[in-house]
This record gives structure tokens, sequence and C-alpha cells, in this order.
């Protein structure tokens, strides 16, 4: 009989509880078992494949690469099931299932929200949930199935060939500081003017801040001795407002703080472009919630284009 066969949901949880912990004893504890039995398992697990799948050390259990493999798809299977449990409480309460989007900070003020609403005007008993963080995170949980959607800066270094993704726009990005920033009393600006100040950057590895880098290499300028790295446009925003930081934001995110009076734009031209794009897991099964959500997505990008 294939191996396969025999696994239960059980046998998962097991094959993800080792993997957490590395080790067999507490493993055990934790599932409620004996060392010896989950041992057999593992043994037999590994006899019936054919392949080791951890290897044992004085301190513990590794994974090799075939007990990475499976992990990973065990940790989908489980991501799965679990969103079947929230689709199925979702539509017992007159829902029609989730739709779980992930967003990074460069689509986070506009682009994803409204998008949303005219999810919800279109189809009303949908359940949305929303989280934000970087690209890389946003597209492991993506691939794990934790995430239907993730709208964010265009990453092809982060590409896997289990997910599709469509470029929504292409935009300029724009230094910003705070509205009464001393650089706005200057009849020019200049990057000597910008380089006296602190910097918030976005973290090393994420598509703006690549952008950013490959912007002042084409200028011949490094980045200032001093500043601060964070994710979080809340949190840059808030630093902005109470400092003579100066960041780095996509075009219509500036906008949208600039129109809530939050930040102006640095006179200063900043060579640099990132796309936004919508990545999803190329299922043969697509909710109906998601491909309306998709849909809504190119539709909001769309209407803002006719708009400017």
């Amino acid at each position: 009989m294939d191996w396969t066969h025999r696994l239960r949901l059980r046998n998962l949880q097991m094959l993800l509880s080792l993997a957490q912990t590395r080790n067999i004893s507490h493993s055990a504890v934790a599932l409620n078992t004996t060392q010896p039995a989950l041992s057999k398992w593992l043994r037999e697990l590994e006899e019936d494949i054919g392949l080791p799948l951890f290897e044992r050390h004085a301190r513990g259990l590794r994974p090799t690469p075939y007990g990475e493999a499976l992990i990973a798809h065990a940790r989908r299977i489980e991501s799965q099931l679990n969103r079947a449990q929230s689709d199925m409480e979702a539509m017992r309460q007159g829902g029609s299932g989730q739709v779980l989007v992930g967003t990074s900070g460069a689509s986070a003020p506009d682009t994803v929200p409204l998008a949303m609403l005219s999810l919800l005007r279109r189809m009303p008993d949908a359940r949305i949930k929303m989280v934000e963080s970087t690209m890389d995170l946003l597209i492991e949980q993506l691939a794990r199935g934790e995430l239907d959607i993730v709208v964010g800066r265009s990453a092809p270094e982060l590409h896997d060939p289990a997910i599709r993704s469509e470029v929504l726009y292409l935009e300029p990005m724009h230094f910003v500081a705070r509205p009464q920033h001393p650089l706005f009393e200057r009849k020019e600006v200049t990057w000597d003017d910008v380089l006296e100040y602190r910097w918030i950057l976005w973290p090393k590895g994420t598509p703006i801040r690549t952008a950013l880098d490959a912007a002042l290499a084409s200028v011949g300028r490094d980045l200032p001795a001093d500043y601060v790295e964070s994710n979080s446009a809340t949190v840059n925003v808030t630093l902005l407002a109470h400092s003579d930081m100066v960041s780095v934001a996509s075009h219509r995110a500036a906008l949208r703080l600039v129109h809530m009076n939050a930040v102006r734009i640095v006179p200063l031209r900043l060579s640099a472009f990132g796309s936004v794009a919508m990545y999803w897991r190329n299922d043969a099964l697509q909710p109906a919630a998601v491909g309306l959500a998709l849909q809504c997505l190119r539709d909001v990008v769309r209407e803002q284009a006719g708009d400017r």
C-alpha cells in the first residue's frame, strides 16, 4: 500500500511537532504519547518512504532535505484544513466564505482597502481578513495557504512556480518629511541637504529598499550614517510627525499622506520606481470570493488611473 494512504491527521500533527521541537521527548509530552511509540512511528514512516526525514544528534533532531520537503507539505495541508474550518464557520453564520488578504505598506493606504470595500458591495456576505507585513513573509504565508492574495511591491526574487502574479501599476517614489520640516524653508533642496538628516528606511531586502539602494547608486550617493529601519507604515508616519527624519514613500502612499496633511513631498528627484503586483496561488479550485477580490483589485487600479 502507498505510504500516503496510511497517513492520518494525527500523523501530520506528530510530524509538525517534531519539526517544531526537534526533540522526541518534548513532542511525546505535547502529543500525549510515549517516546518509544513516537520513535517507532517515525522509524516506520522513514522505512515506508525509503528516505531519512531527520538526522539524529545528541541535542535532538534535525530535518533532512527530504524531511523539510515533507514538513512543508504537512504545513500546507494543516493550513488548508484550518481554512476549511474558517470557511465553514463563516458560511454557518450566513457568509460566503473568507478572503484572506496580505498587504505590504506600498498598497495598504489605498489600493487594498478600496478593493475590499468594492468586494463587500458586490458580495455583502463575504468575510474579509487583512494583514500587513513585509513581502517576504507574506509570500511565505501565501505559499503555505495561510493567505489567498498578497498585494505589494513586485518581488521577482521571491518567485514561486506555484504562485501566479500580475502587475497592477508602476509608480515613482519620493522623499517625504513632516509639513513643517526645515527642508521646506530652502529655495532648492539638494542631496547634501537631505543627507543632513536621519532617514527612516524599509528593511534591507524589501523591494522598496532595493529600489532606493539602486537609485542612490545611480547618483553616486550612500545612505546617511544615521538611519532607522522600520517595516511599519504607521510607525514611520509617527516618527516623521515627531522628528526631522526623512523617509521614502511610494507615489500613491505619499499622495494619500499629503492629503491627510501628515507629510509633504521633498522636492528632490529620486530616480526610483517600483511596481505593485498581486499574487495568488495557482489552485485548480479558486473560491468565488477570491476570484471576485482579484477582479476588484484590477477595477480599483483602473479607476484610480482614470481619476489621475
